[in-house]
């Protein structure tokens, strides 16, 4: 399905909800945008940085408790500028209240690596997601490519820089702390990335007409390293760890980052710590705000457990490129998507049609637009 040729401003204003964006029963929302859950553990930075001392390990504890438990915690006290974050906020803000054409100078429909679309970067999703994405890479600086930068409102590249430098510095040190869990040297993840890259997603969801049977982001678990969002008050992150059965929504707290450990991050554990299972959900009152900095090791970076506990066994058959696994993962989802629809078309099962596809996997696209 290709992209949307418009953005979703006049979308919101109508009655009824576009076809594209509705999601089959089972995938629509099951608990409100603002029904907060207090299960996520909200985990204070304060003292991380004690070379020695109590503080630290108790923060250290918290940290690896949470990644064995959900895959996603909250940190506060992390020492990120407030007025950093404000200020990246009101930009954000201040973007997706520009009209259409401004926005979509920016698209990025086509391949192209950054910039602004609806819904997802992503050729063949079969359901639209009902949001609205900026987003580009920040990380490594030889990958900045400015020409995909909004330069609407001013001061977006001064503030992203700044933004970006200093929240891939608390991922590192994040990391630091499940190194040092896995028995390991404290910059082993972060090696294993071998050029950590870092892409900046902002999400805008707009009220929605018909919220109950949609999604702002579909179900999925991000396939980096670790994840930091940054979200406004409204309330719509959700997340799941027994396989969808059940849902809560996270409390938003002000200047709070959600951390979200991805799938390369549970790979390299080797599946100790939970790679965050999350969705977003929209409603009919506002709009909601995010931003998310996707820290993701390079292409080439070798994907496998960095260690194995004493009785295990390896959750990878063998070694594999980030590239490859992304691609893997991406062409599965895909796939999984159309054999829906082709059950719901052909009122199939769809355990019958994964069995005849033998486990075939689309032709994976081409770089530039894969990993966009």
């Amino acid at each position: 399905m290709a992209p949307i040729a418009t953005t979703l401003t006049a979308l919101a204003e109508e009655n009824s909800l576009h076809q594209k964006f509705i999601r089959d029963e089972d995938e629509r929302p099951k608990v409100a945008y603002n029904q907060f859950s207090t299960e996520i553990p909200i985990i204070s930075l304060a003292g991380i940085d004690e070379t020695n001392g109590h503080h630290r390990e108790e923060i250290c504890k918290k940290i690896v408790e949470a990644c064995e438990d959900w895959g996603i915690f909250q940190v506060i006290d992390h020492g990120i500028d407030s007025k950093l974050i404000n200020q990246m906020t009101c930009l954000a803000r201040e973007f997706f209240a520009l009209p259409s054409e401004e926005k979509l100078r920016f698209d990025m429909s086509g391949g192209k690596k950054g910039g602004f679309i609806v819904s997802s970067h992503l050729q063949g999703e079969a359901v639209q997601d009902w949001r609205e994405i900026v987003t580009y890479f920040s990380y490594p600086i030889k990958a900045r490519d400015y020409s995909r930068w909004p330069d609407k409102p001013e001061g977006w590249k001064a503030t992203t820089e700044a933004y970006s430098e200093q929240l891939i510095k608390l991922a590192s040190k994040l990391l630091e702390v499940l190194s040092e869990a896995m028995g390991l040297e404290k910059d082993a993840l972060t090696k294993s990335c071998v050029d950590m890259d870092q892409k900046v997603v902002v999400n805008f969801y707009p009220k929605c007409p018909q919220p109950e049977l949609t999604l702002g982001l579909k179900r999925h678990t991000d396939p980096g390293t670790i994840t930091l969002l940054l979200q406004d008050q409204v309330g719509g992150l959700q997340a799941t760890k027994d396989g969808g059965k059940t849902w809560i929504t996270v409390q938003p707290i002000e200047g709070a980052f959600v951390v979200n450990l991805g799938d390369h991050g549970h790979y390299l554990s080797n599946g100790r710590f939970k790679n965050a299972d999350h969705q977003a959900v929209v409603n009919s009152n506002c709009s909601r705000l995010s931003i998310a900095t996707f820290q993701n090791p390079a292409p080439e970076a070798i994907v496998y457990p960095l260690k194995i506990r004493d009785g295990e066994n390896s959750i990878m058959e063998k070694p594999i490129t980030f590239l490859e696994m992304y691609k893997r993962k991406m062409s599965n989802d895909l796939e999984l998507a159309r054999i829906k629809k082709l059950s719901k078309q052909n009122n199939v099962k769809e355990e019958e049609l994964v069995e005849n596809s033998h486990g075939s996997e689309k032709s994976s696209k081409d770089l530039e637009q894969i990993l966009a």
